[in-house]
């Protein structure tokens, strides 16, 4: 009999397909989000908040491997995190996939320190660090898809800096694999889309898709946190963070692409510019 599966944020842009694609591949998939609702028909599903407790056990009761996903908007999931996971392998899983970043590093306090836990501790692991995700530009609970749409402009402190902007479905292929393929990957993955793209080009891409003029605002960093709080409304906490992150990027840490994506997957990862035709609408 195949593992079974826990996908959290299952109804989220890598949750959702990594569920489905496992479900297809005849594994059994438990899908775990903060609604009683399952993302999809027929899923053995489970209600699952990071912040209350009770929803833990069902979530990890019989489960073989896990996917994880950080609760949204905290600057420190560790706190959360690292005793659940260390509950679950107490359980009985042996596999866990973790959604990192490729913005913080193994042992940075907050998500750096539950790579590091997850990669001590779970007999087979894989963490997953994106670059930012193409997502980030259609989503309108984004602030970048926010501002977009509200005020035709993109505001960051990165300057000239550059990013391999990818897609979530790429980085769900590579999550999938991770945790589907019978050998464990035991490997930090980094995933980039193919082209390294300032905001600059992110803005002229979308304007011209969209027939919508659409600009970059270079902002400093005390500027974007209190954009991200008055218009986002962040907590000051996870607004400071990803202010800091613009600056790494400003710095060159994000000026890469990999080859992850066709590697793992056999594929490669699609373009910007695919992506920025395929959701014009939503600039327009």
């Amino acid at each position: 009999m195949k593992p079974r599966i826990l996908v959290t944020g299952a109804s989220g842009n890598t949750g959702r397909p990594i569920a489905e694609a496992l479900a297809s591949e005849g594994f059994r998939v438990r899908t775990a989000t903060r609604s009683t609702t399952p993302p999809f028909p027929s899923a053995d599903h489970v209600r699952f908040d990071w912040a209350d407790p009770t929803t833990h056990e069902p979530a990890m009761d019989g489960v073989d491997r896990m996917y994880l996903l950080l609760p949204p908007l905290d600057a420190d999931p560790s706190l959360l995190m690292n005793p659940f996971i260390e509950r679950a392998l107490a359980r009985g899983v042996r596999r866990i996939v973790l959604l990192s970043a490729s913005a913080i590093p193994e042992g940075r306090p907050g998500l750096g320190q539950v790579h590091h836990f997850v990669r001590e501790h779970a007999p087979e692991w894989s963490v997953l660090q994106p670059s930012w995700f193409m997502q980030n530009f259609s989503n309108p609970q984004n602030q970048h898809g926010a501002s977009v749409r509200r005020d035709g402009m993109l505001m960051t402190s990165t300057d000239k800096g550059r990013v391999g902007f990818v897609d979530a479905a790429d980085i769900a292929a590579v999550g999938v694999r991770a945790l589907a393929d019978e050998p464990s990957h035991d490997t930090a993955h980094v995933i980039t889309g193919p082209q390294a793209l300032s905001y600059d080009d992110i803005a002229a891409v979308m304007s011209r898709v969209s027939g919508r003029p659409i600009r970059h605002v270079h902002a400093s960093p005390e500027e974007v946190r209190r954009h991200l709080q008055e218009k986002a409304g962040m907590p000051e906490a996870y607004a400071s963070l990803l202010a800091g992150l613009d600056v790494t990027i400003r710095d060159g840490a994000e000026d890469r692409v990999t080859d992850t994506v066709l590697r793992v997957t056999g594929r490669g990862p699609r373009t910007f510019e695919a992506f920025a035709q395929a959701h014009a609408d939503v600039w327009r």
